[in-house]
């Protein structure tokens, strides 16, 4: 594993790495005890960071300022969630949310009380109010991304723990459902029985974090590949025995037991997300990637017919193609409830994104909204709709998807940049796992709340920030800095890893 050089930040990044690793532990950190706690310690490092950059120690990378876009949109995100908090004349919420003021006077005549002066835009004040702490954590998971992963060595290092915590976790997933314990967190599986899920409680779930770690890990193989030329016999044996005994060895074989746990998730479209990506983003790095080596072009190959093949069909990979080929749309024989009800959430949930398309009921509030467009043939209560984009809208409405958007397609158009432009072959390998792993966000949030879920928004804030890291890290900077110039402006003194205009 890569070492990092110690400096004044050297601990807040064991900081953040620690909490990616910690994340998943407690159920992928849902529980209403754990993922406050993660919010506390994200925004504890934040805080710290800024004190320290007051006092003149730590300086904005260029990461930072060229992400700067990407970050006005996350803080107008916080802002318009605490937007959906604020107290507004009961006239000014009736024009802008008529479907808020109308669930806001409901509840006062079911509770007989006067209709208050004063009502907001979020119907569920509380829940709002948690997904807003989320939204800030998240914000600076992403910030601090960008501020400390500002060496070659501390970005080798993020990818290398993220490609073993998800090993980890295929491999234990893999263990509980092959031998039949069916232990989840410290606590016997209820649910999900006969499928890996790790930690996590969901399959779907766990499918998605391993997506995450799958695609940094291909990323780090990547940039480990090819590199010196091999003109004689014995420059090709050790070359070889590297291949077989080396790091890249140990990465291959990570990739596999990953593989093969998500494979046995049996998740349907964690898998085809998966494959789907690796084909565009390979495609796309063939076609981007100048002078690519001719074994990244056969470790791109081996990924779809060694994993799928002969890893997939070993571990079962015909038994999720099977769950695809017998989804079906349409109700059972007993017209009871839906064999697949996914798509009958999305048209339940259509009428609701109409009725509060603009501002949105509020965050984190879906659960309490829904159950008034609930139809016939749903069964059950759902706390969250199997849509990342369809409870987006319904929450935040169109305002909210589209700084959402903002962050994520710049991620990946910053992502795509470095893999046509960079040389270095750490940053083009970030690029292309950054890519891969957006591509497969882009997909799966189609059909499940991945982005709900607490340890996986961690990972995606995360990753988005490295599209930048990958696009703008250079140099190695100095141990510390000072700020010759006005504190926060972009033109001062040249930023950590930021080259200067004068060479020694």
């Amino acid at each position: 594993m890569p070492t990092i050089r110690r400096d004044s930040s050297h601990w807040l990044y064991l900081g953040l790495l620690s909490l990616l690793a910690l994340a998943p532990l407690p159920k992928g950190s849902v529980p209403t005890w754990a993922w406050p706690l993660l919010v506390v310690a994200l925004c504890l490092l934040a805080v710290v960071w800024t004190m320290q950059w007051l006092r003149g120690r730590y300086e904005f990378t260029p990461a930072f300022w060229q992400a700067r876009r990407a970050l006005l949109a996350l803080g107008l995100w916080c802002a318009w969630i605490g937007l959906q908090l604020v107290p507004l004349p009961a006239a000014w919420v009736q024009q802008l949310s008529p479907g808020a003021y109308e669930i806001h006077a409901l509840a006062a005549t079911a509770l007989d009380f006067p209709l208050p002066a004063t009502l907001t835009l979020s119907v569920d004040p509380h829940a709002t109010l948690d997904f807003l702490m989320k939204s800030i954590a998240w914000c600076a998971a992403f910030a601090l991304t960008l501020v400390l992963v500002n060496r070659r060595r501390r970005v080798e290092l993020l990818l290398t723990t993220l490609v073993i915590c998800g090993t980890l976790q295929a491999l234990y997933g893999s263990v509980m459902m092959l031998s039949g314990l069916e232990y989840g967190f410290l606590l016997k599986k209820i649910h999900n029985l006969g499928v890996a899920t790790g930690y996590f409680v969901n399959r779907n779930h766990l499918a998605g974090y391993l997506n995450i770690c799958l695609a940094l890990g291909i990323g780090l193989m990547i940039a480990r590949l090819g590199g010196e030329a091999t003109h004689s016999w014995r420059q090709r044996l050790r070359s070889l025995a590297r291949l077989l005994l080396g790091e890249k060895a140990r990465l291959r074989i990570y990739l596999i037991v990953m593989v093969i746990g998500l494979v046995l998730t049996r998740s349907r479209m964690g898998n085809t997300a998966f494959f789907a990506s690796t084909l565009i983003i390979g495609a796309l790095g063939l076609l981007l990637m100048r002078n690519l080596p001719r074994s990244t072009m056969l470790f791109l190959a081996s990924l779809v017919v060694l994993d799928l093949v002969i890893v997939g069909t070993w571990f079962g990979v015909d038994q999720v193609a099977k769950r695809i080929q017998a989804t079906e749309v349409s109700t059972n024989i007993e017209n009871v409830m839906p064999t697949e009800d996914r798509d009958e959430v999305d048209r339940a949930a259509l009428p609701y994104m109409q009725d509060f398309w603009l501002t949105g009921s509020g965050g984190g509030s879906f659960y309490v909204v829904f159950p008034r467009y609930h139809t016939e043939k749903l069964a059950g209560f759902y706390d969250f709709a199997h849509n990342d984009y369809v409870q987006i809208v319904a929450e935040t409405g169109v305002v909210g998807l589209l700084l959402c958007g903002t962050v994520v397609l710049g991620a990946l158009w910053q992502a795509l940049l470095a893999m046509r432009k960079r040389h270095d072959p750490l940053m083009r390998g970030t690029a292309f796992g950054v890519a891969m792993a957006i591509c497969w966000l882009l997909i799966h949030s189609a059909v499940d709340f991945n982005a709900q879920m607490p340890a996986n928004s961690l990972m995606i804030s995360v990753v988005l920030a490295l599209a930048w890291v990958a696009s703008s890290l250079h140099h190695e900077p100095a141990q510390t800095t000072r700020r010759s110039q006005a504190p926060g402006h972009p033109k001062a003194a040249p930023a950590q890893g930021q080259p200067s205009s004068v060479r020694p």
